[in-house]
């Protein structure tokens, strides 16, 4: 009995090591199946976005999700801390190393307190050589641990906030929730030259973000600061104005809407796949009516937009190309994908002013 229980915890220890290296400090991509932070992520997102999909009022949904992403971090931190005082515990049960006494005489709960007590360096010091031995191994562990946390949460907080900022730049220039027309409406044929730079800026943030959650995939998770944004909406919105502009738009350049096109659909693709999103056929996003009124927007802004079989194929490839990776990352983290174009009551969310009374007029 006590060499299978010396084998399942070292098992149980280097697992929780090596995925808690795999987690925080590889910087790529994990395809093997079995993990604990995989099956923690699993066990828990369903269940919470399962009662947030029963919520009724939107504000209370997403207040209710955003907590999902900073207490699982905190969670998954406590799952590894105690697997780990479970791990060293049982090793002190077989290895019968923790008091200076017959081994049946030894209590498994004892273990377990001797175990919490040599992880978080509290002082309790076994009595066999055997024990402290194992002891200062699970102390090293434990001070380790702690150290790789210390660091971990402000990186994520790092790449969350880089995400942010930019994220929260779109809100002026394609509306709250963001749409694709609504970039070159508000640009105007005048304004046309600026829209390089804009997809260049956005080239990079793509790229930033196909970085950080791959690194860091519990950062997917964290809601935006305000309402009607998110990220699945903005990487939607800049593959939807790319895919558009590469369609053909009189007077508007594509080679910057390829690139930054291709970092975009990169993005949506790796990240569909880190977080196990399953991709079905999407939803048409943008019906033959709908497609001829997006056009007539564009014309009533002084656009001319291809009208031509081949620009309605080239369009449709394109689409086809991504949004069944957008959709699938839309229902995995319930954040709405957004429309082709702004509807007319919508305000911005920097339009959105809290109501004031008189006293503060």
């Amino acid at each position: 009995m006590r060499p299978l229980v010396l084998i399942l915890a070292l098992a149980l220890i280097l697992a929780v090591l090596w995925d808690g290296f795999e987690t925080i400090i590889l910087p790529r991509t994990v395809s093997r199946r079995v993990r604990v932070s995989r099956a923690f992520y699993r066990l828990t997102w369903r269940p919470w976005a399962r009662v947030a999909a029963g919520m009724t009022a939107e504000s209370q949904r997403e207040r209710f999700l955003a907590i999902y992403g900073p207490s699982s971090m905190i969670a998954l931190m406590i799952v590894w801390a105690v697997a780990l005082i479970v791990g060293f515990g049982a090793l002190y049960w077989a290895l019968g190393a923790r008091l200076d006494v017959p081994t049946g005489h030894a209590r498994f709960v004892d273990d377990l307190y001797m175990s919490g007590s040599a992880l978080f360096t509290l002082g309790v010091e076994p009595k066999s050589t055997t024990g402290r031995i194992v002891a200062i191994v699970e102390g090293g562990t434990g001070l380790a641990f702690l150290a790789i946390v210390v660091s971990y949460l402000p990186v994520v907080y790092q790449s969350f906030s880089r995400r942010e900022a930019r994220l929260t730049l779109l809100d002026a220039w394609a509306g709250s929730p963001p749409a694709a027309l609504e970039v070159l409406r508000r640009l105007g044929p005048e304004r046309i030259g600026e829209l390089g730079e804009f997809l260049r800026a956005w080239e990079y943030w793509c790229s930033d973000l196909l970085e950080s959650h791959i690194s860091y995939p519990v950062v997917a998770y964290f809601r935006s600061q305000h309402q009607k944004q998110s990220w699945v909406a903005a990487l939607t919105a800049v593959l939807d104005v790319t895919a558009l502009i590469q369609a053909g738009v009189d007077g508007v350049p594509t080679w910057q809407a390829h690139v930054t096109f291709a970092i975009a659909r990169h993005a949506a693709v790796d990240l569909a796949q880190v977080l196990k999103a399953p991709v079905e056929p999407a939803p048409d996003r943008l019906a033959d009516a709908d497609l001829e009124q997006a056009r007539a927007l564009l014309e009533e802004r002084g656009f001319r937009p291809a009208r031509s079989p081949s620009a309605d194929a080239a369009l449709r490839d394109l689409r086809r190309s991504y949004e069944p990776f957008v959709n699938a990352l839309s229902k995995r983290l319930m954040m709405p994908l957004p429309r082709w174009w702004r509807l007319p009551a919508a305000k911005d969310n920097w339009e959105a002013t809290p109501k004031l009374d008189g006293a503060h007029l």
